[in-house]
C-alpha cells in the first residue's frame, strides 16, 4: 500500500458531485453510522439525512481536508442528534449486519455472527466518544490527525481516547478469556 492511510484521490481535479462522493463513500457512510449506534431499521433515513447535509455543504468542502474526515464528521453530528432523540431507548450496536458476497458455510456463519456479536458487545463497553476514535483508527484505518480533524479535537485528545478504549477493551477480553473457559 503505497496511497497515505486514509485518502482517496479524486478522479478529476473538478470539484465533486454529490453522486461522486456517494458512490464512492457511500458504505463508509454506512459502516460509520452503523459503528457510531444507528439501529439497522433507521439507517437508511441516517444516510439519507447525512447526505442531504452533504448536498447542502458540498460547496463549502475544502478540497485540501480529508473527505472521509470530513464525511465522518458529519456521521457524528447525524447519530449524535440521532441518539438525542432516541434518548428514552437505550442506545445499543445493531449486530445483525454482516457484509458478504457469496454463501459462507453454516459454521463461517455462525464464527463470523458471534465475532460480530462480541465485537459490538465490546463496543458498548467503551463511551460514544472512545468509540468513534477506535473505530475510526482501528476499522476505517483512518490516520490520528485524520479523527482529530473529523471529529474536532486536539490530537492528543484523540491518542488518548484511543489508548483508554484499547485499555477497557483488552480488560474485557482478558476476563472473557480467563473467566470459565467456555468460549
Amino acid at each position: 500500500m503505497n496511497e497515505p492511510r486514509g485518502t482517496h484521490a479524486s478522479p478529476t481535479s473538478e470539484a465533486p458531485t454529490i453522486r461522486h462522493v456517494f458512490d464512492e463513500h457511500g458504505p463508509f457512510v454506512c459502516r460509520s453510522l452503523r459503528y457510531l449506534g444507528v439501529r439497522e431499521p433507521d439507517l437508511d433515513d441516517m444516510l439519507q439525512e447525512v447526505f442531504l447535509v452533504v448536498s447542502r455543504r458540498l460547496g463549502d468542502y475544502d478540497e485540501h481536508g480529508r473527505m472521509r474526515a470530513w464525511l465522518y464528521s458529519i456521521c457524528t453530528r447525524v447519530a449524535r442528534s440521532y441518539r438525542r432523540k432516541a434518548a428514552r431507548v437505550r442506545e445499543s450496536l445493531n449486530p445483525s449486519f454482516v457484509e458478504q458476497e457469496s454463501e459462507p458455510s453454516q459454521l463461517t456463519q455462525v464464527e463470523d455472527r458471534q465475532a460480530l456479536v462480541l465485537g459490538c458487545q465490546l463496543l458498548s463497553l467503551i463511551s460514544p466518544e472512545q468509540r468513534e476514535v477506535f473505530v475510526l483508527y482501528e476499522v476505517e484505518d483512518m490516520t490520528m490527525p485524520e479523527i482529530a480533524q473529523a471529529l474536532s479535537l486536539p490530537l492528543q485528545t484523540g491518542y488518548s481516547r484511543l489508548h483508554r478504549a484499547r485499555a477497557l477493551i483488552l480488560a474485557a477480553v482478558q476476563r472473557i478469556t480467563s473467566g470459565d473457559g467456555h468460549g
